[in-house]
């Protein structure tokens, strides 16, 4: 297939913050892959995006492209399928939701003129859409059986080439080349288990599936981790967690609980932070949603923690159920902070205070250099300008 464009969709890309003040919908991560990822490997093409002025630079359109996605669409055979069949000028939808269309301009695209202006076919199957931030986690342990199943197809494990390590139902575990693993516990029997290109898992570490560890990222020293649980890129992540996903660059290298959370990139956890996901007296949770401007349910009884990216904790750090973190916050101090912790947030549960653009750089880029990566002018560009956004979040007069 020809290559194509992911479009946010803005009737929930605010639903999607704080991860998507940094990227666009189909840069998120959820199961093994990020959304964008998945489309690549299905289609055989390559993406496009359609987002955000500001993120344009970073995450460019593609000239040529007449198929565009809904971003936050996660593919299946079915929606496949409805692809391949659709025509110039019609569009894919599924109860006044966009899914997909055929449209020649990028300049004239927009969700409403395309339901004007072209022929709707009713997609009459099940979608997975990302359209809530804690649809990242809810929606993981599907993710990554579908995404399991597309990355292996076909291809050997490496295999786990070690006496010491204990493996249950080996046919559903995956290893790349150069991955590392000394006398863990690996157990598939409830879903599949992924270890990336030289990936490590250190001793002693507990790990149920499905679970996915990313190129390069490490399971620490008698880290128990459950299923669900996705561990992007070069990461790093010890204590207990149970169905999260880090996006990738972040470390919770630490013991502590992390559950039902959503954590971006650039992040790090303090030593024994943990990360309440269940009310005590079990009522449904509320998190912040930006699109309101206040606190709504989300439906679940379990809900941790939404942070993001270049956000930090300090040690021992006690997040409260539903606590939302935005963009290059710093959480530190005794006591439960709120749950709602603006962007570029400096403290914690006794004051906050605005943390400077120009001091969070010079964080910023001590991490991404040690990465190898450039906190380049793109990059500055792009928090800088999330900086002027979440102005009106940050009440308070003090610097830091």
């Amino acid at each position: 297939m020809d290559n194509f464009i992911l479009f946010d969709d803005p009737s929930y890309r605010g639903s999607l913050l704080p991860f998507t003040f940094t990227r666009p919908v189909g840069e998120i991560r959820v199961g093994i892959l990020r959304l964008r990822e998945k489309w690549e490997k299905h289609l055989d093409a390559k993406a496009g995006y359609h987002t955000q002025a500001y993120l344009q630079e970073k995450f460019p359109g593609l000239a040529g492209a007449n198929l565009y996605i809904n971003g936050g669409l996660c593919p299946d055979h079915g929606l496949l399928t409805a692809l391949h069949a659709l025509g110039q000028g019609q569009s894919l939808v599924k109860e006044n939701v966009l899914l997909a269309t055929k449209w020649e301009s990028e300049e004239s695209f927009s969700t409403d003129l395309i339901k004007e202006q072209t022929e709707p076919i009713e997609y009459e199957g099940e979608i997975t859409l990302i359209h809530r931030n804690w649809h990242i986690f809810q929606y993981n342990s599907l993710e990554i059986r579908r995404d399991f199943a597309l990355i292996t197809a076909n291809r050997i494990s490496a295999g786990v080439n070690d006496e010491h390590t204990k493996v249950y139902n080996p046919d559903m575990i995956f290893v790349e080349e150069g991955a590392k693993i000394r006398a863990a516990v690996l157990n598939a029997e409830n879903g599949p288990i992924y270890i990336g290109k030289n990936a490590e898992i250190q001793e002693g570490a507990l790990i149920r599936g499905p679970f996915s560890l990313g190129e390069e990222s490490t399971v620490n020293m008698g880290a128990k981790i459950r299923g669900d649980t996705t561990v992007g890129p070069h990461s790093k992540v010890g204590g207990e967690v149970s169905n999260s996903v880090i996006f990738g660059y972040s470390n919770k290298g630490h013991d502590g609980f992390m559950g039902n959370s959503v954590i971006g990139e650039w992040c790090n956890f303090g030593a024994d932070s943990n990360i309440s996901n269940l009310k005590n007296n079990y009522a449904a949770v509320k998190i912040w949603d930006y699109t309101k401007g206040g606190f709504a349910p989300t439906g679940l009884q379990f809900c941790g923690l939404m942070m993001g990216d270049h956000s930090k904790c300090g040690i021992n750090t006690m997040f409260n159920t539903g606590t939302v973190v935005g963009v290059g916050a710093n959480v530190f101090g005794a006591g439960f902070p709120r749950n709602f912790i603006p962007s570029f947030a400096w403290g914690g549960a006794s004051s906050l205070s605005t943390f400077q653009i120009r001091k969070f750089a010079e964080t910023a880029e001590m991490v991404m250099t040690r990465r190898g990566i450039p906190y380049d002018e793109t990059e500055q560009n792009i928090l800088k300008k999330v900086f002027e956004m979440t102005k009106a979040y940050r009440i308070w007069d003090k610097e830091v």
